[in-house]
């Protein structure tokens, strides 16, 4: 029987990833940053709260991990806990940068020293591409990172490889694309939509104020990508693998299809300009053929039909709420 740590275990991916490594048999730690202000609603929601070990851990500290894993003999480590918003990273760039690459590389150095043999998969992000000269992104393609959260996961990314060759340490990058689920947290695109659309076709709200929607991206479901983390993890060698659709879709258009399907005219959508972004990526889509050829994974849905799946369950579960 394995054991695992999840770092940001009670945000999306860390659930989805949590009930995946449960049902494989696995022995799951989390880690959060406070046992009073964490939420563990998206565990509870998905029926494993009961299967996993939550420990309090400040990942700014390298002596409270250095006590982790001496506490527990880990096979593998997830680490998905970091400021993940891009729009607050403008807000906070300092904190923004200096967490998600300080926690890395405790967690690194930590693995170093206490137990080299442990297995590190580090949540890397596409934005760290930014501004790109050519399409489909690859594993090639080369960083120009556009916002502090950016910066801080292009570094985090560096930092994975130089301990993987300096050290030897199986230590990997999963490069995700935008990736959705109901359990997304509202303040990414996305789920502020869906949930907004939902208000007003409901009569609560008026309209949906959002900011650049004539931008593309490159959007999949979660519980798909946490499949091929766990599958980077499995493999024999450590490597730095993208995991996205492969097609981008126009904001404007995503939006559009939750109208129709909700019943909204175009005319509750309005554009606030206080709400762009002070640089933006206009087009942005990955390859994902050394994560079917290296490691075996296979993904074939398009996004309207995720978006079916997270507005369905969306209007179940706040039928009552809004």
């Amino acid at each position: 029987m394995k054991t695992a740590l999840i770092t940001g275990i009670t945000g999306q991916d860390g659930a989805y990833l949590a009930k995946l490594l449960v049902e494989k048999g696995y022995v799951v730690v989390g880690t959060t940053r406070s046992y009073t202000t964490s939420s563990y609603n998206n565990l509870k929601y998905l029926g494993i709260a009961d299967y996993v070990s939550i420990v309090e851990t400040d990942l700014t500290d390298v002596f409270s991990i250095f006590k982790l894993l001496n506490k527990y003999n880990f096979d593998e480590v997830y680490n998905l806990a970091a400021q993940s918003s891009v729009g607050l990273s403008f807000e906070q760039p300092i904190g923004t940068i200096q967490f998600n690459i300080t926690s890395v590389l405790n967690l690194l150095e930590a693995i170093r020293v206490v137990n080299n043999k442990i297995r590190f998969y580090q949540a890397s992000s596409s934005e760290m591409y930014g501004r790109v000269a050519s399409l489909p992104i690859t594993e090639q393609t080369p960083l120009h990172p556009l916002s502090p959260y950016a910066i801080s996961k292009a570094t985090s990314y560096w930092t994975v490889i130089n301990y993987r060759e300096s050290y030897g340490l199986f230590a990997c990058n999963g490069i995700l694309f935008n990736h959705e689920s109901y359990l997304r947290s509202n303040n990414f695109f996305i789920k502020k939509i869906i949930r907004e659309s939902l208000a007003i076709s409901r009569g609560k709200q008026d309209g949906l104020k959002v900011g650049n929607i004539n931008i593309k991206r490159d959007f999949g479901y979660t519980p798909e990508y946490v499949k091929a983390m766990w599958m980077l993890m499995q493999h024999s060698t450590p490597e730095d693998i993208t995991i996205c659709s492969g097609s981008s879709i126009f904001l404007k258009d995503i939006i559009e299809y939750i109208f129709d399907k909700l019943n909204i005219d175009n005319s509750k959508l309005i554009l606030e300009e206080s709400l762009f972004r002070p640089v933006d990526i206009e087009d942005m889509y990955g390859d994902n053929s050394k994560a079917k050829n290296i490691i075996g994974w296979s993904y074939d849905l398009n996004f309207y039909q995720v978006l079916d799946i997270i507005l369905e369950e969306e209007i179940v579960n706040t039928k009552y709420a809004l």
